[in-house]
């Protein structure tokens, strides 16, 4: 008998395929076996994303086991993205980084993506009127993102799992989430350790963007805090120095969680024991050299009785 349901396993930097190509991949979903995916971004030595490989410059290893790749796709497809905001009293000098960056992030939309804003102070808000989950106008979004004046104390991690959270709602195969914040947290009722694990068991990737100790900067933060959050889903931190920095960052991770690669496997291992799986992913292109990929570093092999 062929089960209802099955563990799907999103991991890694976010990708590209077709319309078309995600509706066949949720064909693939309901199969029986226990499928797992990986977003995967391939960068070159001057960190421009890498399209257009073929699927035989791959190569996916899980526990240092080769795996069989049984499915592959490289192309454009909308996507699910929060932003969130710190808007607490430490960012009040960088109330302009974070406006000028979601407005880039908003001017960078594309037609059918799922966009929502996260505002955060110790109280978790979100941007979107009328209690609406989802929008794919950027100038609704725009509009969001100075909603709420800053000031109060900050509860960062309520705020990343508030979003992973909406993220779950979301049509999209393709999830981000991408946190402007110093990495201070005074005022969460969750622990760094549960933010973290939230985001290692999601299928999301996490960007941070923040100019948390950059050079000398009085304001403090926590670097190391965004750093490991996104070293987790596979994602990005970034430390601009300026506005003008933010808005260039955030073009290119608008633009890079669309430049990648869909890449499924079925696990050798098929044992489910809840145990952490080691994913590793390794990419070779003649004539293409210091290329470097940007993935999730494994998954949890949950029972099936934990299965939803």
């Amino acid at each position: 008998m062929v089960r209802q349901m099955m563990r799907v396993v999103v991991l890694a930097a976010l990708c590209c395929a077709p319309l078309v190509a995600v509706q066949n991949t949720q064909d693939v979903f309901r199969s029986e076996s226990d499928l797992v995916v990986l977003h995967v971004n391939v960068f070159n030595g001057r960190s421009d994303a890498v399209p257009e490989l073929p699927q035989n410059a791959f190569s996916v290893f899980e526990d240092e086991q080769p795996q069989e790749i049984t499915f592959f796709s490289g192309a454009d497809v909308p996507v699910a993205v929060g932003l969130v905001l710190d808007n607490s009293s430490s960012m009040i000098a960088r109330q302009g980084m974070l406006i000028a960056g979601g407005a880039a992030f908003a001017r960078s939309s594309h037609e059918n993506d799922e966009l929502f804003t996260i505002h955060f102070n110790e109280h978790i808000q979100f941007g979107l009127p009328g209690g609406m989950l989802f929008t794919d106008r950027g100038t609704l979004l725009h509009a969001a993102l100075s909603r709420y004046r800053p000031g109060g104390r900050t509860a960062l991690y309520d705020a990343v799992i508030a979003g992973l959270n909406r993220l779950e709602s979301a049509s999209n195969q393709k999830r981000v989430l991408v946190v402007l914040s110093d990495g201070e947290d005074n005022a969460s009722a969750n622990s760094e350790d549960a933010m973290l694990e939230r985001a290692r068991a999601s299928n999301t990737m996490v960007y941070t963007v923040s100019n948390a100790n950059r050079h000398g900067d009085p304001g403090g933060g926590d670097a190391g805090l965004l750093r490991r959050l996104a070293r987790v889903t596979g994602g990005m931190a970034y430390f601009p120095d300026s506005d003008q920095e933010v808005v260039e960052d955030l073009d290119r991770i608008a633009g890079n969680i669309r430049r990648g690669y869909l890449i499924g496997y079925v696990p050798s291992n098929a044992v489910h024991d809840g145990t952490y799986r080691r994913v590793k992913v390794l990419v070779r292109a003649p004539g293409k050299k210091d290329l470097r990929v940007q993935s999730r570093d494994g998954y949890r092999a949950h029972h099936h009785a934990d299965a939803r």
